[in-house]
Protein backbone atom coordinates (compact mmCIF):
# COMPACT_ATOMS: atom_id res chain seq x y z
CA UNK A 1 0.00 0.00 0.00
CA UNK A 2 1.11 3.69 -0.89
CA UNK A 3 0.13 6.90 1.42
CA UNK A 4 -3.02 8.31 0.12
CA UNK A 5 -5.08 11.28 1.36
CA UNK A 6 -8.51 10.68 2.33
CA UNK A 7 -12.08 11.77 2.82
CA UNK A 8 -15.15 10.95 4.72
CA UNK A 9 -18.10 12.99 4.17
CA UNK A 10 -21.53 13.00 6.10
CA UNK A 11 -24.41 14.82 4.16
CA UNK A 12 -28.64 15.44 4.46
CA UNK A 13 -29.26 13.78 1.65
CA UNK A 14 -32.94 14.53 0.11
CA UNK A 15 -35.27 11.71 -0.15
CA UNK A 16 -36.03 10.49 -4.03
CA UNK A 17 -34.15 13.57 -5.22
CA UNK A 18 -31.23 12.04 -7.15
CA UNK A 19 -30.23 15.57 -8.54
CA UNK A 20 -29.60 17.33 -5.88
CA UNK A 21 -28.26 14.57 -4.20
CA UNK A 22 -25.82 14.40 -6.49
CA UNK A 23 -25.22 18.16 -6.82
CA UNK A 24 -24.31 17.63 -2.85
CA UNK A 25 -22.01 14.74 -3.94
CA UNK A 26 -20.49 17.19 -6.63
CA UNK A 27 -19.67 20.18 -4.33
CA UNK A 28 -17.47 17.57 -1.74
CA UNK A 29 -15.33 16.11 -4.87
CA UNK A 30 -14.57 19.37 -5.67
CA UNK A 31 -13.78 20.31 -1.91
CA UNK A 32 -11.76 17.14 -1.83
CA UNK A 33 -9.91 17.65 -4.93
CA UNK A 34 -8.79 21.09 -4.12
CA UNK A 35 -6.89 19.33 -0.70
CA UNK A 36 -5.32 16.72 -3.28
CA UNK A 37 -7.70 13.84 -1.75
CA UNK A 38 -7.56 10.54 -4.06
CA UNK A 39 -10.42 8.84 -2.30
CA UNK A 40 -13.52 10.25 -0.41
CA UNK A 41 -16.08 8.42 0.79
CA UNK A 42 -19.76 9.20 0.88
CA UNK A 43 -23.25 7.20 2.97
CA UNK A 44 -25.36 4.21 2.10
CA UNK A 45 -27.60 5.05 -0.27
CA UNK A 46 -26.92 8.48 -0.10
CA UNK A 47 -27.96 8.90 -4.07
CA UNK A 48 -31.50 7.60 -3.61
CA UNK A 49 -32.59 8.27 -0.19
CA UNK A 50 -32.48 6.05 2.73
CA UNK A 51 -35.67 5.48 5.40
CA UNK A 52 -38.39 6.91 3.29
CA UNK A 53 -37.66 3.69 1.27
CA UNK A 54 -39.12 1.09 3.64
CA UNK A 55 -42.70 2.73 3.25
CA UNK A 56 -42.33 2.51 -0.64
CA UNK A 57 -43.70 0.00 -2.80
CA UNK A 58 -42.29 -2.26 -5.03
CA UNK A 59 -42.56 -0.41 -7.92
CA UNK A 60 -41.97 2.89 -6.52
CA UNK A 61 -38.90 1.59 -5.59
CA UNK A 62 -38.17 0.63 -8.84
CA UNK A 63 -38.71 4.09 -10.15
CA UNK A 64 -35.92 5.30 -7.98
CA UNK A 65 -33.59 2.58 -8.53
CA UNK A 66 -30.79 2.18 -11.66
CA UNK A 67 -28.90 -0.37 -12.73
CA UNK A 68 -24.53 -0.56 -11.83
CA UNK A 69 -22.67 0.40 -13.57
CA UNK A 70 -24.94 1.75 -16.62
CA UNK A 71 -27.38 4.09 -14.87
CA UNK A 72 -27.35 8.12 -14.94
CA UNK A 73 -25.69 8.36 -11.22
CA UNK A 74 -22.87 6.14 -11.58
CA UNK A 75 -21.65 7.23 -14.89
CA UNK A 76 -21.97 10.91 -13.67
CA UNK A 77 -19.67 9.26 -10.43
CA UNK A 78 -17.22 7.93 -13.12
CA UNK A 79 -16.95 11.13 -15.09
CA UNK A 80 -16.59 13.11 -11.50
CA UNK A 81 -13.60 10.43 -11.28
CA UNK A 82 -11.71 11.21 -14.23
CA UNK A 83 -12.06 14.70 -14.27
CA UNK A 84 -10.57 14.88 -10.54
CA UNK A 85 -8.16 11.80 -10.68
CA UNK A 86 -10.36 10.52 -7.63
CA UNK A 87 -11.76 7.23 -6.09
CA UNK A 88 -15.14 7.93 -5.15
CA UNK A 89 -17.91 5.64 -2.95
CA UNK A 90 -21.12 6.41 -2.86
CA UNK A 91 -24.65 4.29 -2.50
CA UNK A 92 -27.79 4.03 -3.98
CA UNK A 93 -30.58 1.69 -4.76
CA UNK A 94 -29.39 -0.75 -7.07
CA UNK A 95 -31.70 -2.58 -10.25
CA UNK A 96 -30.30 -5.79 -11.12
CA UNK A 97 -30.62 -7.15 -14.71
CA UNK A 98 -32.61 -10.36 -12.96
CA UNK A 99 -34.73 -6.90 -12.11
CA UNK A 100 -33.69 -7.94 -8.41
CA UNK A 101 -33.42 -4.18 -6.40
CA UNK A 102 -30.30 -4.23 -3.77
CA UNK A 103 -28.78 -1.50 -1.47
CA UNK A 104 -25.85 -1.24 -3.25
CA UNK A 105 -22.63 0.76 -3.04
CA UNK A 106 -20.52 2.17 -5.91
CA UNK A 107 -16.67 2.82 -5.93
CA UNK A 108 -16.07 4.60 -9.30
CA UNK A 109 -12.20 4.53 -9.47
CA UNK A 110 -10.01 7.34 -10.87
CA UNK A 111 -8.96 5.19 -14.02
CA UNK A 112 -12.29 4.42 -14.67
CA UNK A 113 -13.23 1.08 -13.27
CA UNK A 114 -16.68 0.71 -11.48
CA UNK A 115 -16.85 -2.17 -8.60
CA UNK A 116 -19.98 -2.26 -6.67
CA UNK A 117 -20.94 -4.04 -3.37
CA UNK A 118 -24.57 -5.05 -2.52
CA UNK A 119 -25.45 -4.76 1.30
CA UNK A 120 -25.36 -8.33 3.00
CA UNK A 121 -27.70 -7.90 5.43
CA UNK A 122 -30.70 -5.50 4.22
CA UNK A 123 -33.55 -4.98 5.85
CA UNK A 124 -34.97 -1.54 4.77
CA UNK A 125 -37.59 -3.17 2.51
CA UNK A 126 -38.66 -6.25 1.76
CA UNK A 127 -39.06 -5.78 -1.47
CA UNK A 128 -34.91 -5.86 -2.11
CA UNK A 129 -32.63 -8.27 -1.75
CA UNK A 130 -29.36 -8.70 0.35
CA UNK A 131 -25.77 -9.37 -1.56
CA UNK A 132 -23.69 -12.50 -1.54
CA UNK A 133 -20.64 -11.96 -1.93
CA UNK A 134 -17.63 -9.92 -0.39
CA UNK A 135 -16.18 -7.11 -2.30
CA UNK A 136 -12.53 -6.45 -2.11
CA UNK A 137 -10.52 -4.52 -5.12
CA UNK A 138 -7.74 -2.94 -6.06
CA UNK A 139 -7.25 1.00 -7.12
CA UNK A 140 -4.90 2.33 -9.75
CA UNK A 141 -2.84 4.56 -6.12
CA UNK A 142 -2.02 1.11 -5.35
CA UNK A 143 -4.63 0.23 -2.36
CA UNK A 144 -6.51 -2.68 -1.69
CA UNK A 145 -10.07 -1.38 -0.61
CA UNK A 146 -13.18 -3.34 1.20
CA UNK A 147 -16.73 -2.42 1.03
CA UNK A 148 -19.09 -3.10 4.08
CA UNK A 149 -22.33 -1.36 4.23
CA UNK A 150 -24.08 -0.23 7.66
CA UNK A 151 -25.65 -3.82 9.21
CA UNK A 152 -22.78 -5.51 7.53
CA UNK A 153 -20.04 -3.84 9.88
CA UNK A 154 -22.14 -5.42 12.79
CA UNK A 155 -21.39 -9.14 11.97
CA UNK A 156 -17.55 -9.56 13.07
CA UNK A 157 -17.00 -12.23 10.35
CA UNK A 158 -17.73 -9.68 7.98
CA UNK A 159 -14.62 -7.43 8.39
CA UNK A 160 -12.60 -10.28 9.22
CA UNK A 161 -12.85 -12.18 6.07
CA UNK A 162 -12.81 -8.87 4.09
CA UNK A 163 -9.33 -8.32 5.92
CA UNK A 164 -8.16 -11.86 4.78
CA UNK A 165 -9.21 -10.74 1.10
CA UNK A 166 -6.68 -8.75 1.59
CA UNK A 167 -8.37 -5.00 2.32
CA UNK A 168 -5.83 -2.39 3.73
CA UNK A 169 -8.64 0.66 3.67
CA UNK A 170 -12.29 -0.39 4.61
CA UNK A 171 -14.80 1.72 3.52
CA UNK A 172 -18.07 2.22 5.62
CA UNK A 173 -20.60 3.82 4.47
CA UNK A 174 -23.38 3.97 6.79
CA UNK A 175 -26.90 5.31 7.89
CA UNK A 176 -27.17 4.89 11.34
CA UNK A 177 -27.12 7.10 14.70
CA UNK A 178 -30.79 8.00 16.26
CA UNK A 179 -32.26 4.94 15.41
CA UNK A 180 -34.06 2.89 18.00
CA UNK A 181 -33.05 -0.35 19.37
CA UNK A 182 -34.74 -2.64 21.94
CA UNK A 183 -31.67 -3.35 24.21
CA UNK A 184 -31.53 -0.91 27.57
CA UNK A 185 -27.90 -0.11 25.66
CA UNK A 186 -28.58 0.88 22.55
CA UNK A 187 -29.14 3.21 20.45
CA UNK A 188 -32.28 5.67 20.70
CA UNK A 189 -34.24 7.93 18.76
CA UNK A 190 -33.26 11.78 18.89
CA UNK A 191 -36.52 14.02 18.90
CA UNK A 192 -36.96 15.26 15.26
CA UNK A 193 -37.90 18.83 17.15
CA UNK A 194 -34.52 19.05 18.50
CA UNK A 195 -33.32 19.33 14.67
CA UNK A 196 -35.20 21.05 13.40
CA UNK A 197 -34.72 24.06 16.39
CA UNK A 198 -30.74 23.43 16.25
CA UNK A 199 -30.05 27.32 15.23
CA UNK A 200 -31.38 27.94 19.07
CA UNK A 201 -30.91 24.32 20.62
CA UNK A 202 -27.22 23.59 18.93
CA UNK A 203 -25.25 22.38 22.69
CA UNK A 204 -27.92 20.20 23.18
CA UNK A 205 -28.49 18.65 19.58
CA UNK A 206 -24.15 17.97 19.77
CA UNK A 207 -24.49 16.54 22.78
CA UNK A 208 -26.69 13.78 21.45
CA UNK A 209 -24.87 13.54 18.45
CA UNK A 210 -21.69 12.82 20.52
CA UNK A 211 -23.43 10.45 23.28
CA UNK A 212 -24.78 7.08 23.33
CA UNK A 213 -27.13 7.82 20.56
CA UNK A 214 -24.68 8.50 17.83
CA UNK A 215 -20.77 8.83 18.93
CA UNK A 216 -20.38 6.96 21.93
CA UNK A 217 -22.12 4.21 20.52
CA UNK A 218 -19.62 3.85 17.74
CA UNK A 219 -17.06 4.31 20.22
CA UNK A 220 -18.34 0.63 21.76
CA UNK A 221 -17.49 -1.11 18.24
CA UNK A 222 -16.12 0.63 15.54
CA UNK A 223 -12.47 0.83 16.59
CA UNK A 224 -12.31 -2.61 16.97
CA UNK A 225 -13.22 -3.59 13.69
CA UNK A 226 -10.12 -1.70 12.61
CA UNK A 227 -7.81 -2.53 15.63
CA UNK A 228 -8.50 -6.00 15.29
CA UNK A 229 -8.03 -7.22 11.47
CA UNK A 230 -5.38 -4.16 10.84
CA UNK A 231 -7.65 -2.03 8.45
CA UNK A 232 -7.77 1.69 7.89
CA UNK A 233 -11.72 2.31 8.34
CA UNK A 234 -13.60 5.09 6.79
CA UNK A 235 -16.67 5.60 8.25
CA UNK A 236 -19.27 7.92 6.15
CA UNK A 237 -22.96 8.81 7.56
CA UNK A 238 -25.93 10.51 6.84
CA UNK A 239 -26.59 13.63 9.35
CA UNK A 240 -29.93 15.43 10.37
CA UNK A 241 -33.72 14.18 9.85
CA UNK A 242 -33.89 11.00 7.94
CA UNK A 243 -37.77 11.08 7.48
CA UNK A 244 -38.58 10.28 11.40
CA UNK A 245 -35.31 9.29 12.25
CA UNK A 246 -32.22 11.99 13.24
CA UNK A 247 -28.85 10.57 11.69
CA UNK A 248 -25.95 11.57 13.70
CA UNK A 249 -23.05 12.08 11.61
CA UNK A 250 -19.92 11.54 12.83
CA UNK A 251 -17.52 11.07 9.98
CA UNK A 252 -14.52 9.73 10.85
CA UNK A 253 -10.83 8.30 9.74
CA UNK A 254 -9.50 5.48 11.65
CA UNK A 255 -6.05 3.70 11.43
CA UNK A 256 -5.31 -0.08 12.00
CA UNK A 257 -4.90 0.30 15.31
CA UNK A 258 -8.34 1.75 16.07
CA UNK A 259 -7.36 5.00 16.52
CA UNK A 260 -9.06 7.91 15.13
CA UNK A 261 -7.15 10.08 12.65
CA UNK A 262 -10.00 12.60 11.79
CA UNK A 263 -13.60 13.02 13.22
CA UNK A 264 -16.42 15.79 12.17
CA UNK A 265 -18.06 16.85 15.35
CA UNK A 266 -20.18 18.87 12.98
CA UNK A 267 -24.39 18.65 13.76
CA UNK A 268 -24.90 19.36 9.73
CA UNK A 269 -22.88 18.73 6.34
CA UNK A 270 -19.40 18.12 6.69
CA UNK A 271 -16.30 16.92 5.49
CA UNK A 272 -13.19 15.62 7.05
CA UNK A 273 -9.86 14.62 5.62
CA UNK A 274 -6.80 12.93 6.98
CA UNK A 275 -3.68 11.01 5.50
CA UNK A 276 -3.61 7.40 5.86
CA UNK A 277 -0.02 6.09 6.82
CA UNK A 278 0.69 3.09 4.97
CA UNK A 279 4.25 2.12 7.17
CA UNK A 280 1.25 1.21 10.01
CA UNK A 281 0.08 -1.69 8.56
CA UNK A 282 2.89 -4.36 8.60
CA UNK A 283 3.56 -4.03 12.32
CA UNK A 284 -0.38 -3.46 13.91
CA UNK A 285 -1.93 -5.94 16.04
CA UNK A 286 -4.42 -7.22 14.02
CA UNK A 287 -2.74 -8.08 10.99
CA UNK A 288 0.25 -9.86 13.61
CA UNK A 289 -2.33 -11.72 15.17
CA UNK A 290 -3.71 -12.69 12.19
CA UNK A 291 -0.95 -14.67 11.66
CA UNK A 292 -1.42 -16.46 14.40
CA UNK A 293 -5.22 -17.81 13.53
CA UNK A 294 -5.51 -21.61 13.73
CA UNK A 295 -8.52 -22.39 10.82
CA UNK A 296 -8.79 -25.78 11.81
CA UNK A 297 -10.41 -24.67 14.90
CA UNK A 298 -13.12 -22.23 13.59
CA UNK A 299 -15.15 -24.51 11.54
CA UNK A 300 -18.09 -23.73 13.79
CA UNK A 301 -18.08 -20.14 12.27
CA UNK A 302 -19.28 -21.74 8.98
CA UNK A 303 -22.07 -23.99 10.83
CA UNK A 304 -25.75 -23.21 11.64
CA UNK A 305 -26.79 -23.00 15.12
CA UNK A 306 -30.35 -22.99 14.46
CA UNK A 307 -30.83 -19.68 16.22
CA UNK A 308 -30.13 -17.86 12.54
CA UNK A 309 -32.79 -15.08 11.32
CA UNK A 310 -32.83 -12.97 8.21
CA UNK A 311 -31.89 -9.76 9.26
CA UNK A 312 -35.32 -8.11 8.51
CA UNK A 313 -36.63 -10.08 11.31
CA UNK A 314 -33.85 -9.04 13.65
CA UNK A 315 -33.63 -5.60 12.64
CA UNK A 316 -37.36 -4.95 13.33
CA UNK A 317 -38.60 -7.69 15.99
CA UNK A 318 -35.39 -6.88 18.23
CA UNK A 319 -34.84 -3.07 17.85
Amino acid sequence: MQNIKVASVQFQHKAGDKPANLKTITYFVEQAAKERVKLIVFPEMCITGYWHVRNLSKDEIIDLAEPVPSGSSIQYLKSLSLRYGMTIGAGLIELSEEGELYNSYAVTLSGGTIHMHRKLHTFISAHMKSGSSYTVFDTPEGIRLGVLTCYDNNIVENARITALLGAEVLLAPHQTGGCNSASPKGMKRIDVKLWEERSTKEAELLGEFQGPKGRQWLMRWLPSRAHDNGMFLIFSNGVGRDDDEVRTGNAMILDPYGEILAESKAIEQDMVIAELDASLLPSSNGRRWMKARRPELYTLLSERTGKEEDTRTVRFTYE
